[in-house]
C-alpha cells in the first residue's frame, strides 16, 4: 500500500498517462445521522490487465482527492492486480446520502507501512472471550496475545491495521484441548488525528483440531468484553465439533455504511459467472428475504434458510455455481441480499467441516498427510511410509448429544458460501471458511479413490466432482500470493484437471462428451428402456460443464482442453441431426444399449434409445400417435405432449410449441441446469456452439429469475 495524497490531485488533474479511470464504488450512508472521517473498507477484484505492476489505487469523493489504502492480496499471472482490499477515508456523508467514490490507477509513490499494536495497546484497548464450560471459567485475552504472541498482520498502511493473532482458552493456566478463540483487530487511523481511531473487534471460537484426540461438542455461556463493556452473551452454546462461530464488533464508532461494486466491472473481472444483468431481481423477493432472514435464527451454531441435510434432492435455491441469495446480490448489489450472503458466509461455521492442523495453524494437507479422512476407515488410512494411520479421530463419546449435529455436509449439493463474501469483503474470515470447504470435499474422500496426495475428485458423482472443483478453483484462484496454501490449492486443482484432461478429452470411446464410468461409479448408473446402467443425467453433467467453464474464464487455462470437449454435450442436445432439442434436459439420457456395451456414437441414438417405455416400446397418447414421429419443436409434438397429460389426468396449461421438457418454466429445472452449460460453451467456438445458445435463448417457454437467477448465466 502507498500514500498517494500529496500528489494525487496533480496526476488526476494532470490526466497523467499512466492514470486509468476505473467504476465508482457508490456508498450510502444508513445512520440516522451525518457521519464524519467516516473509514469504508471493501474487497475488490481487478481484471487482468487493469492495475499494472508499479501501479495502485487512488480515489476522490466529490472531486477531491481523499486517502485510500490499498491492501494488495492476490495477483494475475502478469503480475497485474487481482484482489486487494481498499480502505478509504471518507470527509463526510450526510444521513441518508448515497455519493460516489471514484477510483483510478496511479503509479506507486513512496511506500507507507503500517504499525505494530503498540499505539493501540497504549490506549488501553482491550478485548476478551469468556467462556464458562460447566462453571469453569476459560478466557482468551487479545490485548495479552497481541503484546506476548507473534502475530499475522492482514492489513498495514496509513489508514489501518489489522492484526490476526490466536490462542487457546485458559481455565488456571491450562488450556481447553478443543476451544481456542481467533482475534482480528483492525485499528483505523483517521487523517490528522494523532490517536487511534475506530477499531474493529472480529472474534471467532473455533472447536476445529484435527488431531486433538476425542473430539465432541462442547456447551457452554460465552461472552465478549471490548474495553471493559461486556458487549456479547449467548448462555447454554452447543458448540458443535469441527465447527465455528463468529462476532464482529467495534470498539468506538462502528462506520454505517452500505457499499455497492459496479455490477458490469465486478461480473467483466471473469472472477464470477456472468449473470445476466437483464434479470431484475424481484423487490417483493428482496423483502421477502430480509423478513425471512430476520425471522430465523442467525447465531451461533445455526444456519437459516439453507437444506441443513445438504444430501436432500431436488431444486434448491443453494445449488449453482453461486448460490440463488448470492446470485441475486449481484444483479442487485441490494442491502438486504447482502445480508443474507454474508450471513450464511458467517455461518457456514456451524457445519462440521472443520479441520485445522495445530502445528501448521492451516486446514489439513493432503500432501502432508496423503492418507487422511475425516472417518474411521482402518487399513484404508494406513501410511506404510511414517507407519501410522491418518484418519482424524472422530467423537466416540457416549454422552447423550457430544457428538451429534443438525448439518450434514454433502460435497455433490455444497453451496458456495464464502468465495463471495471474501471477494467483496476481504475478511479473512470467509478466505478460512472458502478453504475449510474446499479440503473437507478433499479429506471426506478415502485417500485411494482421491489418489492420495493428488486430491482427484473423481470418486463423487459427478454433480459432487463439478462442486468440488468449481469451491477448490475459488480457493486457487482468490487466496492471496503470500499465503502458505496458495500453492497447495493450484497443485491439487492442477492435478484434477490433468485427469480430466489427459481421461476424457478426445476419448475416441465416448464421443458424445459425458463424464462417465472412467471417473466415477456413479456416473453411467440411470435406467431406461434400454436396461440398468444405461443412462446419465444430463442436468448433473451440465454442473460439470458449468464449473470447467467458469474455471476456464477465471483463467486456469488447464481447463480449456476439458471444456472444450465437455461443450460437445450440451451443444449435441441442442442442435445434432436426430435429436430433437425439445427435450435437451431430459432427466436421464440413454448413452449405451447395455451394461456392458459401448456408447453411442451419435446423439441420434442416444435419442432414439431414451424417447422409448421402459419396456423399449415406442411412445403413444391414446390418439395412437407416436411422440419420435412429430416434428420438433412443432404444435403438433406440443398437442401430443397436452393429450398425454389429459390421458393421465395431470393438469396443467397445454403445451407451447418450442417449450423444453423437464420443467421449463421453473429457475430451478433442468433446462435452467442447462443453461450455464450453454454459455459456457458458446464461448469455445467449437461448431454450432453459437447457435445451440440462440436456440436455447429463444424457447418459448422460460423461467422468471427474478427470484432465484442462480442458473441465470449468458455467454460473455
Amino acid at each position: 500500500m502507498k500514500s498517494l495524497l500529496p500528489c494525487l490531485a496533480a496526476l488526476l488533474a494532470s490526466g497523467a498517462a499512466a492514470a486509468a479511470q476505473l467504476p465508482p464504488l457508490q456508498v450510502s450512508d444508513t445512520s440516522a445521522q451525518a457521519q464524519t472521517g467516516l473509514p469504508v473498507t471493501v474487497g475488490h477484484v481487478f481484471a487482468k490487465g487493469d492495475v499494472r505492476p508499479g501501479e495502485t489505487i487512488a480515489a476522490t469523493f466529490r472531486g477531491v482527492a481523499i486517502p485510500l489504502q490499498a491492501d494488495v492480496k492476490a495477483t494475475h499471472a502478469d503480475g497485474s492486480m487481482r484482489h486487494a482490499v481498499l480502505t478509504a477515508v471518507l470527509p463526510q456523508l450526510a444521513s441518508g446520502e448515497t455519493a460516489d467514490v471514484a477510483l483510478a490507477t496511479v503509479p506507486i509513490q513512496a511506500p507507507s507501512g503500517g504499525t505494530g499494536p503498540g499505539t493501540l495497546l497504549a490506549s488501553g484497548f482491550q478485548a476478551a472471550v469468556r467462556l464458562n464450560v460447566g462453571g469453569v471459567i476459560y478466557s482468551a485475552d487479545a490485548a495479552q496475545l497481541l503484546a506476548s504472541k507473534p502475530y499475522k498482520i492482514w492489513l498495514a498502511g496509513p489508514l489501518v491495521d489489522e492484526w490476526q493473532v490466536t490462542g487457546p482458552v485458559l481455565a488456571n493456566g491450562a488450556a481447553h484441548p478443543h476451544l481456542a478463540v481467533r482475534f482480528a483487530i483492525r485499528s483505523y487511523r483517521l487523517p490528522g488525528s494523532g490517536s487511534p481511531g475506530p477499531t474493529r473487534v472480529d472474534v471467532t471460537v473455533e472447536n476445529n483440531w484435527a488431531y486433538e484426540p476425542d473430539p465432541k461438542n462442547v456447551t457452554y455461556d460465552a461472552e465478549v468484553v471490548v474495553n471493559n463493556q461486556v458487549v456479547y452473551t449467548k448462555a447454554a452454546l452447543n458448540h458443535f465439533h469441527h465447527a465455528r462461530w463468529r462476532k464482529v464488533l467495534w470498539s468506538g464508532a462502528e462506520p454505517k455504511v452500505h457499499v455497492k461494486h459496479d455490477i458490469a466491472y465486478l461480473l467483466g473481472t471473469r472472477a464470477l459467472p456472468n449473470y445476466d444483468r437483464t434479470v431484475v431481481p424481484s423487490q417483493t423477493g428482496l423483502a421477502r428475504m430480509k423478513t425471512d432472514w430476520e425471522a430465523a435464527d442467525s447465531g451461533p451454531m445455526a444456519m437459516p434458510l439453507v437444506n441443513k441435510y445438504m444430501p436432500s434432492t431436488g431444486g434448491r435455491p443453494d445449488i449453482g455455481l453461486q448460490h440463488a441469495w448470492a446470485a441475486t446480490y449481484l444483479l442487485s448489489m441490494d442491502a438486504r441480499a447482502r445480508q443474507v450472503t454474508v450471513g450464511l458466509g458467517d455461518l457456514a461455521g456451524s457445519w462440521p467441516v472443520h479441520y485445522r492442523d495445530k502445528n501448521t495453524d492451516q486446514v489439513v494437507s493432503i500432501i502432508e498427510y496423503p492418507y487422511v479422512r475425516d472417518q474411521r476407515i482402518g487399513s484404508d488410512s494406513y501410511n506404510p511410509l511414517t507407519k501410522k494411520h491418518e484418519d482424524m479421530p472422530r467423537c466416540t463419546s457416549t454422552v447423550a448429544g457430544a457428538c451429534s449435529t443438525p448439518y450434514t455436509p454433502d460435497s455433490a449439493h455444497q453451496p458456495s458460501f464464502a468465495y463471495l463474501p471474501y471477494l467483496l469483503t476481504g475478511d479473512a474470515y470467509y478466505l478460512d471458511e472458502l478453504q475449510f470447504w474446499a479440503n473437507w470435499n478433499l479429506v471426506t474422500m478415502n485417500p485411494h479413490y482421491r489418489s492420495l496426495s493428488k486430491g482427484l475428485v473423481k470418486g463423487n458423482q459427478v454433480r459432487g466432482q463439478a462442486w468440488s472443483l468449481r469451491t477448490l478453483g475459488h480457493a486457487a484462484y482468490i487466496t492471496p500470493d503470500a499465503h502458505p496454501m496458495k500453492a497447495y490449492f493450484n497443485q491439487v486443482l492442477k492435478d484434477n484437471l490433468d485427469f480430466y484432461n489427459t481421461t476424457f478429452a478426445g476419448s475416441a470411446t465416448n464421443q458424445l462428451g459425458f463424464i462417465d464410468n472412467t471417473a466415477t461409479s456413479y456416473a453411467v448408473a440411470y435406467s431406461g428402456p434400454t436396461g440398468p446402467s444405461t443412462g446419465v443425467a444430463p442436468w448433473m453433467d451440465d454442473f460439470f460443464t458449468s464449473t470447467v467453464g467458469h474455471l476456464d474464464e477465471m483463467g486456469f487455462t488447464a481447463a480449456q482442453p476439458i471444456l472444450t470437449w465437455k461443450a460437445r454435450f450440451p451443444v449435441g442436445r441442442m442442435m445434432a441431426s436426430g435429436y430433437c432439442w425439445i427435450d435437451g434436459a431430459v432427466y436421464a439420457l440413454m448413452v449405451r444399449p447395455s451394461a456392458t456395451s459401448g456408447y453411442f456414437t451419435s446423439f441420434a441414438e442416444a435419442y432414439q434409445a431414451t424417447m422409448r417405455n421402459n419396456d423399449g416400446s415406442p411412445m403413444v397418447n391414446s390418439t395412437g400417435a407416436r411422440y419420435l414421429d412429430q416434428p420438433c419443436g412443432s404444435q403438433a409434438q406440443a398437442n401430443w405432449r397436452t393429450q398425454v397429460d389429459k390421458d393421465a389426468k395431470v393438469w396443467r396449461s397445454p403445451w407451447l410449441a418450442g417449450e423444453m421438457t423437464g420443467y421449463s418454466s421453473s429457475p430451478e429445472g433442468y433446462p435452467s441446469n442447462m443453461q450455464p452449460a450453454l454459455a459456457m460453451a458458446a464461448a469455445t467456438g467449437i461448431p454450432n456452439a453459437r447457435e445451440a445458445w440462440t436456440r436455447f435463448i429463444n424457447r418459448s417457454v422460460k423461467p422468471n429469475y427474478s427470484e432465484r437467477p442462480q442458473f441465470a448465466i449468458v455467454p460473455r
